[in-house]
């Protein structure tokens, strides 16, 4: 079974995030620059679901035959589109009082989520196209 680095790079990049609004602490907002929330309890959900989608493509990443099926590529896709959209549409109709290097950071984020979907569909369509070697 062929195995995609882009599938591990996002899951890298969902567990990172993840465990960041888990541990959504004074010292992170400041070094990020991000909005604060009056309480922990939407970043830390946010961040529970993130670190599970990381999980998820782990066990795609590693699984067997036989194995649990985890988070496939179209999933991860779909994900990481909406929340590029839904951040992007934030930063740009939100009025965020936040610091530059916030809005720098969210934007890379955003970058990065639409780069890593379009690499994965790429990816995914130009191995689609290739003859199987069984055939």
């Amino acid at each position: 079974m062929r195995r995609s680095g882009l599938l591990l790079a996002d899951a890298v990049f969902n567990l990172t995030l993840g465990g960041l609004l888990l541990l959504f602490t004074r010292g992170i907002i400041q070094f990020l620059g991000v909005p604060a929330a009056s309480t922990r309890f939407y970043p830390n959900i946010l961040g529970g679901v993130l670190f599970g989608i990381g999980l998820a493509l782990l066990i795609e990443y590693f699984r067997r035959p036989d194995g649990l099926v985890g988070l496939g590529l179209g999933g991860a896709i779909a994900i990481n589109l909406c929340g590029g959209a839904v951040l992007g549409a934030w930063l740009v109709f939100g009025r965020l009082g936040i610091a530059v290097h916030g809005r720098i950071f969210l934007w890379a984020l955003v970058i990065l989520l639409v780069l890593i979907s379009t690499a994965e569909g790429f990816n995914h369509y130009r191995s689609s196209r290739q003859p199987s070697a069984g055939k």
